[in-house]
């Protein structure tokens, strides 16, 4: 088996982002007219595509993705949700990628591309329109398993909060020993998002566990914190690298 190493942060951590070439990682969420999904089943199915692609064989080692991962984390770690419905969702399902299924959410996640070089059938599917509902407030997560949580003090669209959870994802993956990755991806990759509480998240920001912040591209502002990933094996601990 390959290692799970090939994934990890990359090492060259003083090169300027902005200065390699960029990379995207494309996530497609299956929203059809007359069912769609929930919102927090769609952030939840979002964050374990994007740690099943980097857990994947296909991204590792000599993998056929494993230089486009590499090329993607060498930049700014971009991630772009779009959805699909009926044909367009068959022709993204028909591109090389994963379809990582939730309790009613289809994500399909693909191997990184150039910021401008989305395949066609891809790049005419649209941004917009990804706002998604909780039918009912979602449980109190198990505190055991990995807790994605969302800054309390930002209103995000569905589709930018997935790609703000998977960005959480991959740096608790990031931080993991790979012992802890491999239990996780052994487990299917358990966890929950939630949105923290006002109180919590001052303390949740300050933990020293892993914290998101948006490069301001789309709806918020940059720097803002928007996700910390609350992984049992980070909770007062060193974080890996």
């Amino acid at each position: 088996m390959s290692s799970l190493n090939p994934s990890a942060e990359p090492e060259n951590v003083s090169r300027d982002p902005d200065e390699a070439p960029q990379f995207v990682l494309p996530l497609v969420v299956r929203i059809e007219k007359a069912a769609p999904p929930a919102r927090t089943d769609a952030l939840e199915t979002a964050a374990r595509a994007v740690l099943t692609l980097l857990a994947d064989e296909h991204a590792l080692g000599e993998g056929p993705w494993a230089q486009a991962v590499r090329d993607w984390q060498d930049a700014r770690i971009r991630k772009v949700v779009r959805r699909a419905r009926g044909a367009e969702w068959r022709r993204a399902e028909a591109l090389p990628g994963i379809t990582v299924t939730g309790k009613a959410t289809e994500v399909r996640v693909y191997p990184p591309v150039p910021l401008d070089g989305w395949p066609k059938d891809l790049a005419r599917l649209q941004v917009s329109g990804t706002d998604l509902d909780d039918p009912e407030p979602p449980p109190a997560p198990d505190r055991a398993e990995p807790v994605l949580w969302l800054s309390p003090d930002l209103d995000m669209s569905a589709g930018k909060a997935m790609a703000q959870a998977g960005h959480g994802a991959q740096l608790a993956w990031w931080a993991l020993s790979d012992a802890r990755r491999e239990e996780w991806r052994d487990a299917h990759f358990p966890l929950a998002v939630r949105t923290a509480t006002p109180a919590d998240w001052p303390t949740l920001t300050t933990s020293g566990l892993p914290v998101v912040r948006d490069a301001g591209f789309t709806e918020i502002a940059p720097g803002s914190c928007t996700v910390v990933a609350d992984h049992p094996a980070l909770r007062g601990a060193p974080q890996a690298r």
